[in-house]
């Protein structure tokens, strides 16, 4: 795998605010609050807003149209991810001994299995601009569909294929992905909320700009 040094740009030109794009979506830019698994606003995170590539907006734009005909909206929790925001998460693996997020988010692991077990990467998928954490947000309930498990529990729960849950929380699952496979994104085998523009336009390259729209008005 390339460095980030070798493959690492700041020039946002391709990218775009989610909600020019879709803009019935949803956003809880978790790593913009406190409710996270570190517990305190990432790294590179200035707004809470969502950022992604022309294509994978424009992906997420027939995702976001298939699933207001069946009465459903897109809820997203991450999108375009800085570099800087993954260091964050590896110093804070290394370095830091807070745990105090641990009941929340990974209450049936240590800290550093979140690395080994391949949670946490050193290189995330997210930095290339085409990768979105999403689910399903139901607008006659006015809540999010049962998926099992919440947004980023690191657990087997967690897979997609996991099916000690209801058959209704896994049809939920199986509702989204299927959604997202069918207008070009690939999923993960231990997020049920991960996935990837398979086309995505900077499969090489890494970002280094903050998540803002001041920035990308620049």
């Amino acid at each position: 795998m390339k460095s980030y040094r070798s493959n690492m740009t700041q020039n946002p030109s391709g990218f775009v605010l989610l909600a020019d794009y879709v803009p019935n979506i949803i956003q809880e830019i978790r790593y913009y609050s406190t409710y996270n698994f570190i517990g305190d606003r990432i790294d590179g995170y200035e707004e809470p807003c969502a950022v992604l590539t022309k294509e994978a907006a424009r992906a997420l734009k027939s995702v976001s149209s298939e699933m207001m005909v069946r009465g459903l909206r897109l809820k997203v929790f991450d999108a375009y991810r800085p570099v800087c925001a993954v260091k964050h998460f590896m110093l804070w693996g290394i370095e830091d001994q807070d745990i105090r997020m641990k009941p929340y988010f990974y209450p049936d692991l240590q800290k550093q299995e979140l690395f080994e077990k391949g949670y946490i990467a050193k290189q995330s998928s997210h930095s290339r601009g085409s990768t979105v954490d999403l689910t399903l947000f139901d607008m006659a309930c006015g809540k999010e569909l049962d998926m099992g498990s919440p947004f980023d529990l690191f657990s087997e729960a967690s897979h997609p294929d996991y099916r000690r849950i209801t058959e209704q929380q896994y049809n939920n699952r199986m509702i989204l992905r299927n959604a997202m496979l069918r207008n070009g994104f690939l999923p993960i085998d231990c997020e049920w909320w991960h996935f990837t523009l398979e086309d995505e336009p900077y499969p090489d390259t890494y970002f280094e700009f903050p998540v803002s729209s001041e920035y990308l008005r620049k």
